[in-house]
C-alpha cells in the first residue's frame, strides 16, 4: 500500500486549480486518481513556462500522481468510457458545471444508476440554490466576492488580490477533506452521496473565522476585521539589509522585544501588559517595532529575536526557499527525471504517515498518455479500443506511439 488511501479509485474531472490541486493530495495520499481530459487537456498545461507543449508549469504542479486518459465526452462514445470507468469508481470529482454534466448525461443520478455507492463531488463556484449558481468563477472573482480582497486593502485602502491562487487552492482542501468524509460515511454504510463544495460559500467561511469580529455578535458589537490582521504595519519590518517576520503576540513576548529594542518605558505599558488594551492599540505597536528594528542588520536581529524566544523568521524570496536550511533539512523539495520533460523539481507531499507513507508514484503525464492501458483495464477489446481512438471519442498520447504516429 502506497499511501492511506491504497485501493480507492477516483475519477478527475477538474481543470486549473480548484480541484486538480485538490485531488493531488488524494492521489498523494495513495488513491488511483485517473484524470479525465477534454481533447484540447487542462487549461493549465498551455501556461509557460515550459519545456514541451502541453506541459506547462502549473499542470506539472497540481497533477503527480495521477493517470491521464482524454476523452471526447461529447460523443457517445467517450461519455460510455466514462460510465465504464464509473462502474469500480469509489468517487468522481468534477469542476463542470452541473448543467453540462446532466446535459452530457454524466450527472450525479446516472452515475449513481451505474455505482449506487459512488461518491459525487461537485465543485462549483457557487451554491446551486442561489442566485449565482449559474455565474462562472475564478479565483480573482471569488477573491473579490468573499471578502478578501477588501481584506487586503485593509479598512481605508482599496480591494487588492492575494498574488496566488488562493482560493483555488484553499477551495482545494475543502475538495480533499470533504470527499474524504463521504468516503468514511460509505465504509461505515455503504452509501454515496453527492456532496457539493462551492467556492464562494467556503471562502466566506474561511475568512470570517477571524474578521467576523464585532458582526459576530447580535446585535453588533462593532465593525468586521480582525483588527491585528488589518494594522498597516503588520507586514515584514524592512531592516538593513533585508526584511524580517516577526510576530510578538503575547505579553511576554511583547515585554521581551521592547527590552530588547532598548525601549525599556514599554515593558509595564498598558497597550503591552493588558491583552485587551493591546488588541485594540495593536496597530500602533507593529509602527513601533516597524521603526524599532529598522537600523538592525537582518543577521543580528534574527539571532537576538530568537535568543530571546520571540516569533521570528527571514522574509525569504521566493527564489530562495531551495537554499533555507530548514526546508533542505527535510528535503521538501525533490527532483525527478521525467521521461519527456527531463529533470523537474517541485515540493514534495508534506504530510507525513508513519505506517503508510506517501511517494510520488506517478509523475505528470502527458495528455491521454495512459488511454490505452486505462481501456484495456476496463476490458475493452482490441477492436472497441480501435473504434473509440478512430472516431476521436479517445485519445492515445503516450509519447513513444504518438511520435511513432508523427
Amino acid at each position: 500500500m502506497s499511501g492511506p488511501l491504497g485501493g480507492v479509485r477516483i475519477l478527475d474531472l477538474t481543470t486549473v486549480g480548484f480541484g486538480p490541486y485538490g485531488v493531488q493530495i488524494l492521489a498523494d495520499y495513495g488513491a488511483d486518481v485517473i484524470k479525465v481530459e477534454a481533447p484540447e487537456g487542462d487549461i493549465t498545461r498551455g501556461i509557460a513556462p515550459m519545456r514541451n507543449p502541453g506541459m506547462g508549469h502549473f499542470y506539472l504542479n497540481a497533477n503527480r500522481n495521477k493517470r491521464s486518459i482524454a476523452l471526447d465526452l461529447k460523443q457517445p462514445g467517450g461519455r460510455d468510457v466514462l460510465l465504464k470507468l464509473v462502474e469500480s469508481a469509489d468517487a468522481l470529482i468534477t469542476s463542470i458545471r452541473p448543467a453540462a454534466m446532466e446535459r452530457l448525461g454524466l450527472g450525479y443520478d446516472a452515475c449513481k444508476s451505474i455505482n449506487s455507492s459512488i461518491v459525487y463531488v461537485a465543485l462549483v463556484g457557487f451554491g446551486q440554490d442561489g442566485p449565482y449558481a449559474k455565474r462562472p468563477a475564478y479565483d480573482d472573482v471569488i477573491q473579490g466576492l468573499s471578502g478578501l480582497a477588501a481584506m487586503q486593502g485593509g479598512p481605508d485602502g482599496a480591494p487588492a488580490y492575494v498574488k496566488a491562487s488562493i482560493c483555488d487552492k484553499i477551495c482545494s482542501q475543502f475538495c480533499a477533506h470533504a470527499t474524504l468524509a463521504a468516503l468514511l460515511h460509505r465504509e461505515k454504510t455503504g452509501k454515496g452521496q453527492l456532496v457539493e463544495v462551492p467556492m464562494l460559500e467556503a471562502m466566506v467561511g474561511f475568512n470570517m473565522v477571524e474578521h467576523n469580529a464585532g458582526h459576530t455578535f447580535v446585535p453588533i458589537e462593532g465593525p468586521t476585521g480582525y483588527a491585528r490582521a488589518m494594522a498597516p504595519d503588520r507586514r515584514p519590518h524592512a531592516t538593513l539589509d533585508g526584511y524580517v517576520s516577526i510576530l510578538p503576540y503575547n505579553t511576554k513576548h511583547w515585554q521581551s522585544f521592547f527590552k530588547l529594542m532598548g525601549k525599556s518605558e514599554m515593558v509595564d505599558d498598558p497597550r503591552v501588559t493588558d491583552p485587551k488594551t493591546r488588541s485594540i492599540k495593536i496597530a500602533e505597536l507593529y509602527e513601533m517595532a516597524s521603526k524599532a528594528v529598522a537600523s538592525w542588520k537582518t543577521d543580528d536581529l534574527l539571532a537576538a529575536l530568537q535568543e530571546n524566544d520571540i516569533p521570528n523568521g527571514r522574509a525569504i524570496p521566493l527564489d530562495h526557499l531551495a537554499n533555507d536550511e530548514h526546508l533542505q533539512a527535510v528535503g521538501i523539495f525533490e527532483e525527478y527525471d521525467h521521461p519527456t520533460e527531463g529533470r523537474i523539481r517541485h515540493a514534495r507531499p508534506a504530510v507525513r504517515f508513519s505506517e503508510t507513507p506517501q511517494t510520488v508514484r506517478v509523475l505528470p503525464q502527458a495528455l491521454g498518455q495512459d488511454t490505452t492501458a486505462i481501456l484495456v483495464e476496463a476490458g475493452y477489446t482490441e477492436d472497441a479500443l480501435l473504434d473509440l481512438l478512430n472516431t476521436g471519442a479517445a485519445i492515445d498520447g503516450e509519447p513513444s506511439r504518438k511520435a511513432a504516429a508523427e
